[in-house]
């Protein structure tokens, strides 16, 4: 692996026993490759923060993984949030993926009142409970309710100058829209690691109704990619490896070192993009 090349992945906290199982598999699967951090998901209006801390203080407690918790500011008061973020670091838990999070109910946002309105305000708030390293999203295609793609780099913006170390984004399919960017943010003055996120898909039609909602493009390669395979997942397997390696290869050819991993629970696919970048357990003695 060369020396300037970092990974992370992102799992989400599971709802049932049998999701809890999946989830201990991957991380016993992936932890050989010794990413930088893990980050564990937190639910739309706050609905899963409960399995979400459990899960982290077990990260933190029974591995040697450095867990990255994300918060929301949604579904609770300022003091609730510094709470949670003073308990987290008691724990021993250093880095908070900080993001402003969206309604249980799907509706328009609402900051919460008493909380904390938005991404920007709840790094500033971190940052004075302790010094964390604290992660951001960035839409490369912009947020779906930024007035434009320029308003959208300006609230990334206000999080870096509030506190932030890093941004990761959400995730996309052509590299173009990646570099173009990074590019526009560069040239806005954000200086930050930008980290690209990538999703191996293996079913199209959850991509296509999930990326609606959070305004991503799925080109039409892609969706022609997969097409007839509906009712074949091990070949579905297969080019979902091969259309996200070629991926981040692509990345990798543009100088991009650091790679945020949304595993889904799931460590094959993320096992075999990580062994394209030369990133591979040790060997055992």
């Amino acid at each position: 692996m060369s020396d300037d090349l970092a990974i992370s992945f992102e799992f989400f906290p599971p709802k049932t026993p049998e999701m809890e199982v999946s989830l201990w598999n991957a991380v016993e699967k992936l932890a050989p490759l010794a990413p930088s951090f893990v980050s564990v998901t937190y639910g739309a209006g706050g609905s899963t923060r409960e399995r979400t801390h459990a899960t982290v203080r077990r990260i933190r407690q029974e591995t040697k993984l450095e867990p990255a918790a994300h918060l929301t500011c949604v579904a609770a008061t300022r003091a609730e949030i510094d709470a949670i973020a003073r308990d987290y670091w008691a724990s021993g838990v250093r880095h908070i993926v900080a993001l402003r999070g969206d309604t249980p109910t799907g509706g328009p946002y609402e900051a919460t009142p008493g909380g904390y309105a938005y991404a920007a305000d709840l790094v500033e708030g971190l940052k004075r409970i302790a010094p964390f390293e604290i992660s951001v999203a960035a839409y490369p295609e912009g947020h779906p309710e930024a007035r434009s793609l320029d308003a959208d780099l300006d609230v990334l913006k206000r999080k870096v100058d509030a506190g932030a170390t890093r941004a990761i984004t959400q995730y996309f399919f052509d590299v173009d829209v990646f570099t173009r960017f990074l590019e526009r943010a560069r040239a806005a003055g954000i200086t930050i690691p930008i980290v690209p996120g990538i999703l191996p898909v293996t079913n199209v039609a959850q991509v296509l109704k999930f990326s609606k909602a959070c305004g991503t493009s799925v080109p039409q390669w892609l969706a022609d990619t997969f097409e007839g395979l509906d009712a074949d997942p091990e070949t579905r397997k297969l080019v979902a490896a091969s259309v996200a390696a070629e991926q981040v290869l692509k990345l990798r050819a543009e100088g991009i070192s650091e790679f945020h991993f949304y595993t889904l629970n799931r460590a094959e696919l993320t096992l075999a993009l990580c062994r394209r970048l030369g990133v591979r357990a040790p060997a055992a003695v």
